[in-house]
């Protein structure tokens, strides 16, 4: 090329916009001559040099064009003004060559990070300042200057790893094959992405870098350290390059373009970005590697690996949903502001419709659709791909004419724009001296004449991006705006669109949604599972927005994704029966123990799709025929518990979610949670005895029941109840031991299997446990043997038990047993010891120190604390229970093991004021009702801190349950039900107890 000085190739520039800041920079350029001199030449003679260059009229202009229009090149010059001199004297090709030649001189020489930082800060702002010039004055087109910018950066980014690699080297650290040459072959990469990837870097671009390693190449002293020693590199090189000095910086990094960048550490091995691209990648990723390019490291070894890749790229064939993805990746570029082209002030030429961004992904989308069967359309420069388009004829001439014209002029903009401040900018600014400055750095005489031109070309690339996809369904939620979760980048439309809809942590939404589409968890692993997703999200974040709290009903929601074992078929249904999905969220926002079921057991929503599902709930008889039916065909006795856990799970969930809908009554709910428990203890049973009378035999003429008590008893149970059980047997008259080839003496006979039985009840297994098992009402407690013979039963509670004993004896119900004759003599050996004579004063005051110790040992902290409070549950139990104890001798027809039959029993005998019983009864109703809603929907104990925390829906959900227009108006007649209910058992035993005391 022949030599041509920057002064001889212009004519024309940019006036100054700031005539004030021409002068100024004028005044401090020349003072800078006097100070800046290198030592080299006598200071008259650059001061006279500097004369020369004031003097020639273009250079003048020069000066004055930039010291008026850009404040970041006016720093660059006054800095360097030598360096100024020297440049415009020079042909700018020859001025970057010796830029970058004498850095590559240099590069084995820095002796600290301190030397390098400050050497390549240096050649950055000498090579910034003669590309801006080339730029200004037309001398480079478009091309040269994002080239050079580019290849500015490979060489940086080079220089920096090698000396890292010898300075890691030199410390022991890392291993590698040629130390006169650390890069080669030495099996770290670092791929350039986006526009360095591409050769187009903008003029203050960040730089879209990921680093990788082969882990057979690349080893450390200590190889099992070998992640930990290339991420701190990574983390090094990336300071080296990006930290801020006295000199400036080099350029700005950005790491999120990794696989996965919300989990993977910033420095990848090669292995683990291939499974994951094979595995995981997304579509908007396969676009992203169109453009990725070897720029430092070993470059061989990045090829290969990008070579390697082809398959994930450039697919031959496209299924509709992967379409429809890539489909949206464009939806989410035109979604950006397009309604308001017409308003160019404030407006982002990068991301906003019809800029920069949308020709791109114009361009991209169709080499993702045509490039894997047309290998000519795989260029990574946008221009190129443009006409490679059109070649082909997958677009018009016209429309890439019209195209490259917009992305050039967008382009040009965009670097005068940064070239002002150098700011990693893309939005016109907003106020009009700042406006109308960008128009004249730009050459137009009037800042009308500029927005004239900025509209045009939006209207015109908008008008042919959107033709690309005129089918297309827009990705939005209905009425509110933008919704996409596409790309590296978070989507300000979208952020903008989720706090409207009601969200207060959009960062926060938009990381979980992403974390979805990277498949981090097992539900979202294939590509199905989550391209369905993906098309129900609208649909699924408008239905979380509809709570009361929406961030936590997400949370919540990420939570049961997290659980869920596989999702293709559980998100197919939610297409089919987008009813499922508002029941999904209704328990999550409500019930999110009921969650947790569904996330382990998908499912269970096939049975909600029946009938039956939301009709009466099945009564014992049948729930025992559907279960024995469930397990006939099993052989093994861990299949048939498995399956009894799942039977037993579903139809929990069931009663719970008629409970959230309010289609069942509380007695019914309580009665149906402890025929299910029961369906379950008597259906395992028979197989359990069944397996351990093959090793151990059988106890001749030996039979057992199952006693249960507590709210199993009594048939109160609720979705956290746990079961209180005694295992009762009686063997035949002299019998020693069972019968089996390992015969046991029949009370180990009878303990260890009862111990079959509560394993079995209690195991935990992959289906999750059953129940927990109770038994401390077990004759003489926890220190009483497992299994109690009937005679020791009847003996103890005739002769040794205490008050309470016989207290939890009126709950006593036999839930299964070897035969009828155990039963029936159990059920009357029960009532027989409930009905025997008394001492009134002392039963009296067994009660009320009872509940006196109970009040000491689990203090109830607030009136949610339903069972402990003063006037709960307990205190209604109490009161009954008493008065069962002390009228049963004269008429033990009263006896009923339900807590709200008795009461009624009681009045009917006239042991019970019909006053004290309407009001006993309605605050057990509501107490019960109230209590079976929070186990559905928390964990354990209600304390004051939980009450706190309980949501909106929560407080409405049980006002209604109530009946009460607000939860505050709730709390009130709780407490005032409470206070009755306390005075009755004041009434009853605490004062009549304290006169005997």
């Amino acid at each position: 090329m022949a030599h041509y000085r920057i002064l001889d190739m212009f004519s024309k520039l940019p006036h100054p916009h700031d005539l004030d800041a021409v002068k100024v920079g004028l005044d401090r350029w020349q003072s800078a001559i006097w100070v800046n001199g290198d030592g080299n030449q006598n200071i008259f003679q650059l001061a006279g040099r500097s004369e020369e260059v004031l003097k020639e009229p273009a250079t003048r202009n020069l000066l004055e064009t930039i010291f008026g229009n850009s404040i970041y090149l006016s720093d660059c010059i006054i800095r360097d003004p030598i360096f100024f001199c020297d440049l415009v004297s020079e042909n700018p090709h020859k001025v970057v060559n010796t830029l970058t030649g004498d850095l590559l001189k240099q590069r084995d020489s820095f002796s600290c990070d301190v030397d390098l930082m400050r050497a390549l800060r240096i050649a950055k702002r000498r090579m910034s300042l003669t590309i801006a010039i080339a730029d200004i004055c037309n001398i480079w087109e478009l091309d040269q200057v994002t080239w050079q910018l580019s290849k500015f950066a490979d060489l940086t980014l080079s220089i920096t790893l090698s000396y890292l690699l010898t300075a890691s080297s030199k410390q022991n650290l890392l291993k590698f094959n040629n130390e006169i040459q650390p890069e080669k072959n030495c099996g770290l990469v670092v791929l350039g992405m986006g526009k360095l990837g591409a050769f187009e870097l903008n003029y203050s671009s960040d730089i879209d870098l990921v680093v990788l390693y082969d882990t057979e190449k690349f080893s450390a002293k200590s190889q099992n350290k070998l992640q930990n020693h290339v991420i701190r590199l990574t983390k090094k090189l990336i300071k080296i390059l990006s930290e801020r000095t006295v000199d400036g910086y080099v350029f700005r990094t950005d790491l999120r373009l990794r696989p996965d960048p919300g989990s993977t550490p910033i420095a990848l091995s090669l292995a683990a970005a291939e499974t994951y691209y094979e595995s995981l990648g997304q579509n908007w990723e396969r676009a992203a590697m169109i453009k990725a390019r070897p720029v430092a490291g070993d470059l061989e070894c990045g090829a290969e690996f990008l070579d390697r890749l082809t398959p994930f790229i450039w697919r031959k064939s496209l299924d509709f949903a992967a379409i429809q993805d890539i489909h949206s990746i464009m939806r989410q570029i035109q979604g950006k502001n397009t309604g308001d082209c017409l308003c160019v002030e404030g407006y982002n030429i990068k991301l906003g419709g019809g800029g920069i961004r949308e020709i791109e992904f114009f361009a991209q989308t169709l080499q993702l659709i045509w490039g894997g069967r047309e290998p000519k359309l795989r260029s990574t420069r946008t221009v190129q791909t443009l006409l490679d388009l059109a070649a082909l004829r997958h677009c018009t001439k016209e429309t890439a004419g019209d195209l490259i014209n917009s992305y050039e002029f967008f382009r040009l903009v965009e670097h005068r724009l940064q070239m002002i401040s150098d700011q990693q900018t893309h939005t016109l600014p907003n106020e009009s001296e700042n406006f109308s400055r960008l128009a004249i750095f730009l050459g137009y005489r009037s800042s009308e004449e500029f927005k004239a031109n900025v509209r045009d070309y939006l209207e015109l690339t908008h008008k042919h991006c959107s033709e690309l996809f005129t089918t297309s369904r827009p990705l939005t939620v209905e009425g509110k705006g933008n919704f996409s979760f596409t790309g590296s980048d978070p989507d300000p439309a979208t952020f903008t669109t989720i706090n409207d809809m009601g969200f207060k942590d959009p960062v926060r939404v938009d990381a979980t949604v992403r974390g979805w589409h990277h498949g981090r968890y097992r539900a979202l692993r294939t590509n199905r599972a989550r391209e369905i997703l993906t098309e129900l999200l609208p649909s699924l974040m408008e239905l979380i927005s509809e709570t009361s709290n929406p961030d936590r009903v997400l949370r919540e929601f990420d939570q049961f994704l997290r659980g869920l074992p596989i999702g293709v078929q559980l998100f197919s249904m939610f297409q089919t029966n987008p009813q499922l999905m508002t029941l999904l969220i209704e328990i999550i926002s409500i019930a999110p123990r009921l969650a947790q079921h569904l996330s382990t057991r998908p499912m269970v929503f096939d049975s909600v799709l029946e009938p039956a599902f939301f009709e009466d709930l099945p009564q014992l008889t049948k729930l025992k025929k559907e279960l024995n039916v469930a397990l006939g065909h099993l052989k093994y006795t861990e299949d048939i518990l498995s399956r009894t856990r799942r039977w037993a799970r579903d139809r929990q969930f069931q009663v719970g979610v008629q409970q959230l809908r309010m289609l069942v009554k509380p007695r019914e709910a309580n009665r149906a949670y402890s025929d299910i428990a029961e369906a379950a203890v008597d259906c395992m049973s028979m197989p359990i005895t069944e397996e351990f009378v093959i090793r151990h035999g059988h106890i001749e003429d030996g039979e057992f029941a199952i006693l249960a008590l507590g709210k199993f008893g009594s048939r109160e149970m609720n979705a956290h109840s746990d079961l209180d059980l005694v295992f009762i047997y009686r063997a035949g008259d002299g019998v020693i031991s069972s019968t089996g080839g390992k015969p046991l003496a029949a009370n180990h006979y009878y303990a260890r299997l009862s111990q079959r039985q509560i394993t079995a009840l209690t195991a935990l297994t992959p289906d999750g446990g059953l129940f927990e098992v109770d038994m401390q009402l077990r004759p003489s407690g926890n220190s009483g043997p497992i299994a109690t013979s009937f005679s020791a039963f009847s003996s103890y509670h005739n002769e040794l038990s205490w008050t309470w004993e016989h207290m939890a004896l009126t709950r006593a119900r036999i839930v299964s047993s070897s035969c009828s004759a155990i039963q029936l003599d159990l059920e009357a050996e029960v009532r027989r010891i409930l009905s025997k004579p008394r001492d009134p004063n002392k039963l009296l005051c067994d009660v009320a120190n009872m509940r006196i110790r109970i009040a000491s040992e689990k203090p109830a902290s607030n009136c949610w604390s339903l069972k402990y409070f003063r006037g709960g549950i307990l205190d209604i139990e109490f009161i009954a229970q008493y008065l069962a104890l002390l009228h049963a001798g004269e008429a033990p027809e009263i006896l009923v093991n339900n807590t709200y039959d008795l009461i009624k029993n009681l009045t009917r005998y006239g042991f019970m004021e019909v006053s004290t019983s309407e009001c006993l009864l309605k605050a057990l109703d509501l107490f019960q009702s109230l209590q079976g809603i929070l186990t559905v929907t928390n964990e354990g104990e209600i304390g004051s801190m939980q009450v706190n925390n309980f949501s909106g829906v929560l407080k409405d959900y049980l006002a209604g349950v109530g009946g009460c227009p607000n939860f505050g108006s709730l709390e009130g007649k709780v407490i005032n039900l409470t206070s009755d209910v306390s005075n009755i058992f004041k009434e009853v035993i605490d004062l009549p107890a304290s006169k005997l005391n």
